[in-house]
């Protein structure tokens, strides 16, 4: 069981990432190495402009690193065509929005199940696989509800049920409390705890250093360079 623990399920090596101004390549990410093991909850903590975003999309298999390696779950994804990544987000990740990106017309069994329905999955089966976990968030008593009924907090929820429905590698969030009140917020980041104690592996992306202290490592990323946290 250790030596599970023990496993790097994410392993980013010497990774560069630019873009392209005019006639100009501006550099964005600039020699980030980073691992994160299997059953970690890790934040990357950084203010606006730093490139934390950017490597949420490379960790989230958006977006194409220039230079590099990065394996995900054992696969180099530096090695996988562009046109196959989209089966690997739909598998390995879990991806949780500060905005949440539900789909206002479909109810909340609806969005949870989506990432199945687009594996092929059939409804009657989706639904099944997602019984146990609507109970665990407490939103069982909601699904026939659509996003626009629902509080803050309970579309979070949704985002996280949706998130794990597919059993993915990790869990991506993106500034998760960020469009939450302070108890939501406190909330969400007491639901993370628990779902990493179960041994799912989060990776959190915040500007907000409260935030931050909920996971278990705080990485920092300033000016595009990535080194861990130290307390002032």
């Amino acid at each position: 069981m250790q030596e599970n623990i023990q496993e790097n399920i994410i392993e980013i090596k010497d990774v560069n990432k630019g873009y392209n101004l005019g006639d100009e390549k501006v550099p964005v990410l600039k020699d980030i190495n980073f691992t994160v093991k299997k059953g970690e909850f890790v934040a990357i903590l950084g203010p606006s402009g730093s490139g934390k975003t950017t490597l949420m999309n490379i960790i989230g298999c958006m977006d194409l690193l220039d230079s590099g390696e990065y394996y995900l779950n054992g696969r180099a994804i530096h090695d996988t065509q562009e046109s196959e990544l989209t089966e690997v987000r739909n598998k390995e990740i879990g991806f949780i929005f500060q905005n949440y990106q539900l789909i206002p017309t479909y109810n909340v069994m609806q969005n949870i199940i989506m990432p199945l329905l687009i594996r092929g999955m059939g409804h009657r089966e989706a639904k099944k696989q997602c019984s146990e976990i609507v109970k665990l968030l407490g939103i069982d008593h909601r699904l026939d509800h659509r996003p626009n009924e629902l509080s803050g907090g309970q579309k979070q929820r949704v985002s996280i049920a949706r998130a794990l429905a597919s059993e993915p590698a990790i869990l991506l969030a993106d500034e998760p409390t960020g469009a939450l009140d302070s108890a939501s917020g406190q909330e969400v980041l007491k639901l993370f705890g628990k779902l990493n104690q179960m041994g799912n592996t989060i990776v959190m992306i915040t500007h907000d250093l409260k935030v931050a202290k909920a996971a278990q490592r705080i990485v920092r990323i300033v000016d595009g360079c990535l080194s861990e946290y130290e307390e002032a």
